[in-house]
């Protein structure tokens, strides 16, 4: 049987590659162990800066296995407890880029947004058709989309079913940028070498700032900003890059 995920490294990044084309990438329960395995392992290693997690030409994910939960009641749902993987993906403090072609449906969707830049190719859609089998977004849908596209554009897909063209996902701002088919992941991949260049303390601080702008009030967001700003300048990675920059040189990072 082949592996239902590929994982390797390029220099400073990680890719994870989905790889269960006769089911479209359907996110197993084993999928996702497999999954978050590997981002965490990517996240302790300090010579991964970035990662990207890509799917197919045809298929980024379209959606969860429904074949592991059709016939399952709302205590055996909550036994299992799947739905703590992706806090768990939640939780990875380095950059993860999801280069997507393809349907992003469902958990696809889902897993799209708990990345932090988005690289779509032309032919994607995104959508949350689960109310079209009895269900609603379970792993972040309705509020990641909400925060995403806005309340009303949300309300539509989410309730109606309907998918969003890589155009209009980019244009509601769900998606960084919209690339011809056969440059999506090439695309990614340039992104994340580009980005794993740059500070990895800074980079890590810098998105945990960013994600916790949905979370906090401004004054808040501001004062939690500063704090993490000051803790910067105790990293050799400051002192190296200011350096740099008044010797008008190339700065060398080290992630200390």
């Amino acid at each position: 049987m082949p592996d239902i995920l590929l994982t390797r490294t390029e220099g400073h990044v990680g890719v994870c590659t989905l790889n269960r084309p006769d089911v479209l990438n359907a996110l197993s329960v084993e999928l996702m162990d497999q999954l978050v395995a590997a981002l965490e392992g990517f996240d302790n290693n300090p010579d991964i800066h970035v990662m990207v997690i890509a799917g197919s030409e045809k298929v980024f994910a379209a959606g969860a296995d429904i074949a592991d939960m059709a016939k399952a009641s709302v205590v055996e749902m909550m036994e299992r407890n799947n739905l703590a993987r992706w806090l768990r993906i939640k939780a990875v403090r380095k950059p993860i880029i999801a280069a997507v072609s393809g349907y992003a449906l469902g958990g696809g969707c889902e897993l799209a947004m708990h990345c932090d830049m988005i690289i779509a190719s032309e032919s994607a859609k995104f959508g949350q058709p689960e109310i079209n089998i009895g269900v609603m977004p379970g792993a972040g849908g309705t509020q990641r989309l909400t925060r995403a596209i806005g309340k009303f554009k949300a309300m539509e897909v989410i309730l109606n079913g309907r998918f969003l063209s890589a155009q209009e996902a980019f244009d509601a701002g769900l998606v960084t940028r919209v690339v011809a088919k056969e440059q999506f992941f090439s695309e990614a991949m340039r992104l994340a070498h580009q980005i794993a260049q740059r500070p990895p303390i800074a980079l890590k601080l810098a998105k945990e700032a960013i994600l916790k702008a949905d979370e906090m009030s401004l004054s808040e967001g501001l004062e939690y900003e500063r704090k993490l700003f000051y803790s910067l300048f105790a990293t050799e990675d400051q002192k190296e890059g200011m350096e740099a920059f008044l010797q008008k040189r190339k700065a060398e990072f080290k992630g200390k």
